[in-house]
């Protein structure tokens, strides 16, 4: 699916996105910096919204922006990226 819609649960990207957001996320390379829907080897039925900060061999290693309420990288290891988080739909939309 190139495109999809994900609601953001948790404080872990806080303050760029709260709990209860709805952003759309798209399928494309990251880059560094950017917000990404991905999934960890140890879980992979869960997706989690987190910040792209660096390759990290066949993944990347993101983290939340909101470090002492996130599990990421730092505790999983890399992740895989689906998608790039582009924009907030709800409560208010905007560019993430």
């Amino acid at each position: 699916m190139p495109v999809r819609r994900v609601v953001v649960r948790g404080r872990s990207m806080s303050p760029t996105l709260s709990d209860g957001d709805t952003v759309l996320a798209v399928r494309r390379s990251p880059k560094a910096g950017d917000v990404v829907l991905v999934t960890w080897v140890s879980r992979p039925g869960q997706l989690s919204v987190k910040r792209a900060i660096r390759p990290d061999g066949t993944g990347w290693h993101v983290e939340g922006d909101f470090p002492e309420a996130s599990t990421d990288s730092r505790d999983l290891g890399p992740a895989r990226v689906h998608a790039v988080i582009r924009w907030r739909l709800r409560p208010r939309f905007g560019r993430v």
